[in-house]
């Protein structure tokens, strides 16, 4: 017997010998859903602070990784607690939700534009890119989101703030329709998105009024542009409207009160729970007619650092008037919006 047991202690000091000295001196934890944890003890020796978040690599390495934490804020109705993840570029992911939900990621690209819906039937639309500088980050934002294909891509206008990145996501994503208003620019911006559509062996098909989206599962048509705008680009912008059974949302680029206008004498269906300001919260958009009109719930905000006055007060003050509650991206980052068809909820990237 105490042959034995002297074997079977040799056993273990030679299994402990092949154990890599990291690994044996690692920390404990159990790891998350996002595959990492917190320090505990050793933590100095491996470069860490207790309590400091990271995952493990196969040779006992340290990766490090911030994971920061969004609260529900007093001022916002339906907005959940989520934890959100900061890339090692220090771009905040929004983490995916629940398959079988509308979810419409409106996305933080500073002063621009850039929306990612994903259907209940998992069917993916983008509505445009954030300025060129802000390609990249869209690519990164759709990737961690786990997008493959984009079934639909609209490039509201050609102002360079909404399409500048669109070229990226052309680059990155296999896309099967693209939508954009049949008016031109002549800014190298425009030019390099016509040049990755064409490189990409795909057209454009004409964003207008009246224009649906085959899209499963969700009514999605495009009320602007109605008209013929000449040169005012603002104007042109491709308005889109989703209904998810009891719940819609509008999309509205940079249109102004003279496109705002238009769909309003046009007749069309403008009510919707959610609202996407038009033009970055311009006292040009979002006319009191209009606002009366679209009677919205909730209000989203895409805008960043800018000399333009954006957001307007006026037009803050008027969204508080009609009791909608306001999400801007600058404030509370990427903004996700979640439909079970009935209810919808919020989670933002930032306090």
């Amino acid at each position: 017997m105490k042959n034995k047991l002297i074997s079977l202690f040799a056993v273990f000091i030679l299994l402990c010998s092949l154990i890599p000295l990291e690994l044996a001196n690692a920390h404990p934890g159990r790891t998350d859903a996002n595959g990492g944890h917190t320090c505990r003890t050793n933590c100095a020796k491996w470069g860490l602070k207790t309590g400091e978040y990271h995952y493990h690599n196969s040779d006992g390495s340290i990766k490090k990784e911030t994971i920061k934490t969004t609260v529900k804020e007093k001022t916002k109705k339906d907005t959940k607690t989520e934890k959100s993840i900061t890339s090692p570029t220090g771009l905040v992911l929004p983490k995916l939700q629940p398959a079988g939900t509308l979810q419409v990621y409106y996305l933080d690209v500073a002063q621009g534009d850039s929306t990612l819906i994903r259907t209940p039937k998992g069917q993916y639309i983008l509505i445009d890119g954030g300025n060129n500088n802000q390609g990249k980050n869209v690519v990164k934002y759709l990737k961690g989101l786990g997008v493959k294909k984009l079934d639909v891509m609209i490039a509201t206008h050609p102002d360079a703030d909404h399409i500048g990145g669109l070229d990226d996501a052309l680059k990155a994503f296999d896309v099967q329709v693209i939508y954009a208003p049949k008016v031109s620019h002549t800014t190298d911006t425009f030019k390099d998105f016509l040049t990755a559509v064409k490189t990409e062996g795909r057209t454009i098909k004409t964003a207008k009024a009246g224009v649906s989206l085959t899209i499963d599962g969700v009514d999605a048509s495009f009320l602007a542009p109605v008209n013929d705008y000449a040169d005012d680009l603002n104007a042109w912008s491709a308005v889109l409207k989703i209904t998810y059974k009891d719940t819609s949302f509008l999309f509205t680029g940079d249109a102004e009160s003279k496109s705002e206008n238009d769909m309003l004498a046009d007749g069309v269906d403008l009510k919707a729970d959610v609202l996407k300001v038009g033009h970055h919260g311009s006292k040009t958009s979002t006319s009191k007619a209009f606002i009366d009109a679209v009677k919205p719930n909730y209000a989203i905000i895409s805008v960043g650092k800018n000399s333009y006055g954006h957001p307007d007060s006026g037009i803050l003050g008027r969204l508080n008037n009609v009791n909608a509650v306001t999400y801007r991206t600058d404030k509370q980052g990427t903004i996700t919006a979640i439909s079970d068809g009935s209810k919808i909820t919020f989670v933002t990237t930032k306090k």
